[in-house]
């Protein structure tokens, strides 16, 4: 109540479960009652800018999925049907194409440090296939391949040689085989420094033409038209 000199003769408070009143004049009173009211046990519910800032986003996003669910054909389950559609075709893309680098590597020699024959190629490319690892299966069979040629002097042992250069220099010296060896070097390129991922096939085709070639005689010489079968 409010006495005749400006004074609230009686305030209660109330805290802590007691009623206790109190004579205090007009401004105190409001004073103490800002700081009471401005005590957070008050506010503890209250969401905060970054709380009101997440349930916008969320009813956003809420109504976002219904505007769509609403105007894809047969309605939620329609919607849900584009979506699973989406994800196949992204997984079909990842299965065929691999997973794709940030940059392409440029073209490096065919060969590692260590000298190894053919044979021992071959049988790397069979255990890598055997354990369907394709991509070291068409690395290793790449390899075997370029290694006969070099066994049989076909090409000139060069340890800095590219799979692009072997092919290039094969074909010329074998053109039945010239397109079919500028492929295998192309699979090698993208499996080894393009992030591509071999397949069964494309091992079972280096395979064939490596064995086509060891049962190849090279042109020898100018005159000679066609390469023989030996």
């Amino acid at each position: 109540m409010t006495g005749a000199g400006g004074t609230i003769t009686a305030v209660r408070i109330v805290r802590g479960g007691e009623d206790v009143p109190v004579d205090i004049p007009r401004v105190p009173a409001r004073e103490a009652a800002e700081r009471e009211l401005s005590d957070p046990m008050y506010h503890e519910h209250d969401p905060n800018l970054l709380e009101r800032g997440l349930d916008r986003f969320w009813d956003w996003v809420g109504d976002l999925f219904a505007g769509a669910a609403g105007a894809a054909p047969g309605g939620p389950l329609g919607l849900v049907v584009l979506v699973l559609a989406v994800v196949g075709l992204g997984a079909a893309l990842w299965w065929r194409l691999g997973t794709p680098r940030r940059a392409v590597r440029s073209p490096e020699t065919l060969f590692g440090g260590t000298v190894r024959s053919a044979a021992d190629h071959r049988a790397a490319a069979t255990a890598h296939a055997e354990a369907r690892r394709w991509t070291e299966a068409v690395q290793e069979r790449m390899r075997a391949l370029v290694r006969s040629l070099e066994d049989r002097a076909v090409l000139d042992p060069r340890p800095g040689r590219t799979a692009d250069e072997a092919a290039a220099e094969a074909g010329r010296l074998m053109p039945a085989h010239s397109d079919r060896l500028r492929a295998a070097a192309r699979v090698f390129d993208d499996v080894t420094y393009g992030g591509r991922s071999a397949d069964e096939a494309g091992y079972l085709s280096l395979c064939a033409l490596d064995e086509d070639l060891r049962a190849t005689k090279p042109l020898l010489t100018a005159g000679t038209s066609l390469e023989t079968a030996g």
